[in-house]
């Protein structure tokens, strides 16, 4: 059995191409942008940066929520970008997540071999001041600033984490800005105020939302639909059945279909607690063992 995980897209900005396992009898795949596929990027970042400048001028804090491992790393390498090239201000730029924090460790770690060979750790985290705000202490401390400064924290979909007690605190000041880099899952916070909600429930209280609220979605490395396919394509071997997970249920069984369709493979996708026999080439009960069939 092989599962997916959340698979890339085929160029990752900062880590080395995916590998491909080998073929197997059953295949879990992920179909998170099943029903889609990526725009051309925009290299260039340019709705985050004029959102940043937007907001450093009318003396506003932005704040990122975002993925600990590869999407802080993505960010901070887009922001040292816009920086050196002169696109937006060179002010503090903030990491609030221990998790991230640790991710970038193992990226300093040039003896693995995770980076891209045009890629150089200075390349994320090359700015003029990047505090990395490591124990609660040193975040709760950033309460207390009012400075202009770029504040990047996770969780990405704002389900928990740091990044909660920092919008608590700047959603309702119009000066500020959230910019959204990931997925956004139906029924989370993030999903609401992407949507526009006015108001968004932190900690059991009705927050108001007044903060300027963007969406880059230059920053997505999940693959889509092409992707998936291409990653099918490439184990090699048809396999007994590929179950398609981890996705909303709509996009599922679109993505389900079109690997009928384009691959002509069984696809399906299972139900919330459907069990099934992984005794390939078993659908016929005179096959099976008699212990299972006994059972």
């Amino acid at each position: 059995m092989v599962f997916s995980g959340d698979l890339g897209r085929h160029d990752h900005p900062l880590l080395k191409a995916r590998g491909t396992p080998p073929a197997a009898d059953y295949v879990v795949c992920e179909s998170t942008y099943g029903d889609r596929e990526h725009p051309e990027p925009d290299v260039e970042h340019q709705p985050m940066a004029e959102a940043i400048g937007r907001t450093l001028a009318r003396g506003g804090l932005v704040v990122i929520p975002a993925f600990a491992v590869d999407r802080t790393q993505l960010v901070l390498k887009v922001l040292v970008d816009l920086m050196r090239s002169g696109r937006i201000p060179e002010v503090p730029v903030v990491v609030d997540s221990p998790m991230a924090l640790k991710a970038l460790d193992v990226y300093r770690d040039e003896s693995l071999g995770e980076l891209r060979e045009d890629v150089d750790v200075d390349d994320f985290t090359g700015m003029p001041e990047l505090i990395e705000a490591a124990t609660s202490q040193e975040s709760r401390a950033l309460n207390k600033r009012f400075d202009p400064m770029i504040i990047v924290a996770s969780s990405g979909m704002v389900e928990g984490g740091r990044v909660l007690h920092h919008l608590v605190r700047l959603l309702p000041d119009a000066r500020n800005t959230v910019i959204l880099t990931g997925y956004q899952a139906a029924g989370t916070r993030g999903r609401s105020i992407e949507e526009g909600a006015r108001s968004v429930k932190i900690n059991g209280h009705y927050i108001r939302i007044r903060a300027e609220v963007v969406r880059d979605e230059e920053f997505s490395v999940h693959g889509d639909a092409s992707d998936l396919l291409d990653w099918l394509r490439a184990l090699g071997e048809e396999p007994e059945t590929v179950f398609v997970t981890h996705g909303e249920k709509d996009v599922a069984h679109h993505f389900a279909r079109r690997i009928a369709e384009e691959l002509d493979w069984n696809a399906v996708v299972p139900r919330y607690g459907e069990v099934v026999s992984l005794i390939p080439g078993a659908a016929d009960p005179d096959d099976l063992p008699p212990d299972v069939v006994d059972g």
